[in-house]
């Protein structure tokens, strides 16, 4: 076991603490696995009430992703195949947990940490929650999910915070259906006490009463007032139409979202909105199985390490995307990252067995 993830319980409540803070939390396999085990073993256990995953106190960061890094260091070996799909299966299963599952989404939720809290059925903002869906940026595309939730965002904001890796706030989270209560960081272990005490066999229903003791009216959501005009400037099908729009408005945000976007993968841009497109029609086990073609598509190609290299690990913030323009990525390019992936199609079975070779 790891002390990257840590498992206690305090009466009915079982609870996962998220404790790699000089990483930000970022999920690395073992998390997945061991968080994975727990959670099957929790929810047949008759006398938990609920789960709840939360960081640990004193950083910055719920979880800011997963291990990217340690993906980077693995390409070509079959660990990268292992660490997707076992997340993706983790991701399915908080979604589909027969009890409440409860995240305090305090600090930084990016990435992984979207798929292991804004999938489960109780979400927590508080003042420190910054949440993103950066991977355009990277060479990669909004995975762990995004396919499903981003598409059912009000308006067009899904595409808007694919195109542009746009951060929102916890009142923000509120707002636009990402959270369901707003929390004081200061009282979140006084809503951990209560649950604790719940009987086995509540409802998602009264949970939330236990959150509403606490919750507080968010501060006035600054997306609120972008709503409008982000739907009229992504509401095209394509990203060059995106762009022309953005091109045409002199508004201020405008013209910073068109600069943001032209530093994105053009690959990455192109495969996300087709897979915003599709995903909206799709369930979440569909989404995943998509999702897990694409991820196995981008890392057997170039920008996605290309991108993790410049942003991550040389950190020279230079990416060299190829191709490098929007023109050069074909409509049967972007096809082709949807073709069934060579490690197989997901399927919400046991975790895939790890590398052998592995230390």
């Amino acid at each position: 076991m790891t002390d990257d993830i840590l498992f206690d319980r305090e009466n009915t409540l079982a609870q996962i603490t998220l404790n790699r803070p000089k990483a930000l939390n970022a999920l690395t396999l073992d998390m997945i696995d061991a968080m994975g085990e727990r959670l099957t073993a929790w929810e047949t256990d008759p006398s938990i009430s609920c789960v709840l995953i939360r960081p640990a106190a004193g950083g910055r960061a719920f979880a800011a992703g997963g291990d990217i890094e340690r993906v980077y260091r693995e390409r070509g070996n079959p660990y990268i195949a292992a660490f997707f799909w076992n997340e993706y299966i983790v991701n399915w299963r908080i979604h589909h947990y027969t009890k409440p599952y409860v995240a305090f989404m305090d600090g930084i939720v990016m990435g992984g940490g979207v798929g292991v809290s804004v999938l489960g059925s109780v979400r927590v903002a508080t003042e420190n929650t910054m949440f993103a869906m950066p991977e355009t940026g990277i060479g990669f595309f909004p995975d762990v999910g995004g396919s499903w939730f981003l598409p059912r965002l009000p308006g067009r904001l899904g595409v808007y915070l694919a195109m542009t890796g746009g951060r929102l706030s916890g009142a923000d989270c509120c707002a636009v259906g990402l959270a369901d209560a707003y929390i004081p960081q200061e009282r979140l272990d006084d809503v951990a006490e209560l649950l604790a005490n719940l009987d086995p066999g509540v409802s998602r229903e009264t949970v939330m009463g236990v959150l509403d003791v606490f919750a507080e009216k968010p501060p006035a959501a600054k997306i609120t007032g972008q709503l409008a005009q982000i739907d009229r400037l992504f509401a095209a099908e394509t990203v060059e139409e995106i762009f022309s729009a953005l091109f045409a408005d002199t508004s201020e945000d405008a013209q910073k979202w068109a600069k943001i976007m032209a530093t994105k993968s053009p690959t990455s841009l192109k495969v996300a909105l087709e897979q915003l497109r599709r995903g909206a029609n799709m369930t979440l086990a569909e989404a995943l199985t998509m999702e897990y073609r694409l991820c196995q598509a981008f890392c057997a190609d170039h920008d996605f390490f290309e991108g993790v290299r410049a942003l991550l690990v040389d950190k020279d913030n230079r990416p060299i995307w190829q191709p490098s323009s929007h023109a050069g990525v074909s409509d049967e390019r972007v096809a082709s990252y949807f073709l069934p992936a060579a490690a197989g199609e997901l399927t919400f079975a046991p975790p895939m067995p790890r590398d052998p070779t592995e230390a």
